[in-house]
């Protein structure tokens, strides 16, 4: 295994202080399971790159052989206490305040992340397991300055579930010289500090960014040794788990199959997913995308998939929950909160349209109408006799949106701030009314790289009407005007460091995309 001085600086590592020891009585619970999971972690993110270098050379995500999973007769029992997911809302779990108020908001269901929405340093993480912690034993508290009190967590039925940072990510710092699977860290940390009699319902994890379905065994493997050195039933820890990424849009059933004793759902995470596609077709000419705004959310590459998933998820009794729209409410600007709750009441009932039994959202005030749009909890697990079992995952983008360079513009923009956002200890930043977080910063730099990648093949216009061929220097001078404009915009008191961070994030972002570095980090 590499040590953390083989890797150098990656930041796709976190990293503990040179001071950090490791708590004796915490070492003896995750040393067994470091040993075990880790290398096995190891194997899996190098197959994931394999089949992205395989894909690049023409050999596509396909269906798996038919086996046991498409075969035979089973399903998923869904406890009473989760039947009703109609909105789960999500956040940050460094963030107690937003916390507090997701678990206040009447959601059916609260994902308390601690992966793409927080910046994945050593000081937000160990917040996160503190405020994570707090919440699952209903304990989490906030001071609320315009009140002038504390804010504690109400009771409710509202289920609490944590998610973990994914198998593509390493910690470092925590054993001498070596690293150890973020994922198994982060699920060590939590059941470790929790007991069974803390919870108001068995302890429930998001998986992240999965892309086969042998993944599943690693996590069945993973919460059943959790469960023998806890002491609890096999089957005890419940989970769902996202659909983002294009290779695992082919194996949801058989990833389900392999987690059948344990996951409740299936969640498609739209942007990571849009961000994958690209990914997998970057390639070719004909997968470059529209300015990212302009494509609407039932176009057939989301739509077909929305279609499968459902029938998948209800033919063996597991929930489908639906993806997070960007635009975000805002009470201070009228316009704006109006435009936001109409985009999201459109979305949210074309996910219930096509069978889905809830959605995230990320805003309290979101809650009520994205609920509403569901007719009932589960939907009576309709499935579509009508939809192909292997639907086209890959039509073209065709006669959708618009390739500009104002869309590039808005790319680099996004991607310069979301960055100064991490640089500053932010994992989800609210920019020009879209919550942006890690998946729709893959998203542009993904972008991007497409329209310098096929330039000659493909027309992007300016304000002209001119087309503007995206070179590397082209794409550089769109970086030094857009900081420019970022700068030039900040009041005028500003720190110094601030603009720092700024010219660090843009660098940063730049050499991200011309350095084709477009895993999740």
């Amino acid at each position: 295994m590499k040590t953390t001085t083989e890797f150098g600086f990656d930041r796709r590592i976190n990293h503990a202080p040179s001071d950090y020891k490791m708590p004796s009585d915490f070492a003896e619970f995750f040393q067994p399971l470091h040993e075990e999971f880790t290398p096995r972690q190891q194997l899996l993110a190098a197959h994931r790159r394999e089949v992205l270098e395989n894909a690049h050379l023409g050999l596509m995500p396909h269906h798996l052989p038919h086996g046991p999973a498409t075969r035979t007769d089973w399903s998923i029992e869904l406890p009473q206490w989760c039947a009703d997911q109609r909105n789960q809302m999500t956040g940050p779990a460094d963030d107690a305040e937003l916390v507090v108020k997701m678990l206040n908001s009447g959601a059916p269901g609260v994902m308390i992340d601690l992966e793409d929405s927080m910046a994945n340093v050593w000081e937000n993480l160990q917040e996160g397991y503190e405020n994570s912690l707090a919440a699952l034993r209903g304990t989490l508290k906030y001071y609320d300055q315009k009140r002038g009190r504390e804010v504690s967590i109400a009771d409710s039925q509202t289920v609490a579930m944590i998610r973990v940072r994914g198998l593509h990510l390493n910690q470092a710092g925590v054993l001498p010289n070596e690293l150890v699977s973020a994922t198994v860290f982060d699920v060590a940390n939590i059941a470790f500090y929790i007991d069974a009699q803390d919870l108001k319902h068995p302890l429930t994890f998001y998986i992240p960014k999965s892309e086969a379905a042998a993944e599943a065994l690693f996590w069945r493997d993973l919460f059943e040794a959790v469960e023998r050195a806890k002491g609890w039933e096999k089957g005890y820890i419940k989970c769902f788990a996202l659909v983002e990424s294009h290779p695992m849009a082919y194996q949801m059933e058989e990833f389900l199959y392999n987690l059948r004793d344990h996951i409740l759902g299936l969640n498609l995470g739209r942007w990571d997913y849009m961000a994958s596609l690209i990914h997998f077709n970057l390639h070719d000419e004909k997968w470059v995308l529209p300015d990212r705004n302009t494509i609407p959310t039932d176009i057939p590459f989301f739509q077909n998939l929305r279609y499968l998933l459902v029938n998948i998820c209800h033919k063996h009794g597991a929930l489908a929950i639906g993806g997070m729209t960007a635009l975000y409410p805002n009470r201070l600007d009228k316009e704006l909160n109006e435009r936001a709750l109409k985009v999201l009441e459109a979305d949210k009932k074309n996910e219930a349209s096509v069978g889905m039994d809830g959605a995230w959202t990320g805003h309290p005030d979101q809650n009520e109408i994205a609920v509403a749009q569901f007719p009932y909890p589960n939907q009576d697990f309709i499935q579509f006799v009508n939809q192909p079992r292997y639907p086209d995952l890959r039509p073209l983008p065709e006669n959708v949106g618009k390739l500009s360079v104002d869309g590039t513009r808005a790319a680099i923009r996004t991607v310069i701030r979301y960055r100064h956002g991490v640089l500053t200890g932010k994992g989800a930043s609210l920019l020009d009314g879209y919550m942006e977080d890690l998946a729709t910063d893959r998203i542009y730099r993904l972008m991007i790289t497409q329209r310098m990648k096929h330039r000659n093949l493909i027309t992007v216009t300016d304000s002209m009407g001119s087309d503007v061929k995206h070179t590397p220097e082209t794409v550089s001078r769109l970086f030094d005007e857009e900081l420019a404009r970022i700068l030039r915009d900040l009041p005028v008191d500003v720190w110094e460091q601030e603009k720092e961070h700024y010219q660090q994030a843009r660098k940063i972002s730049e050499e991200m995309i011309m350095k084709g570095q477009h895993d999740p980090i």
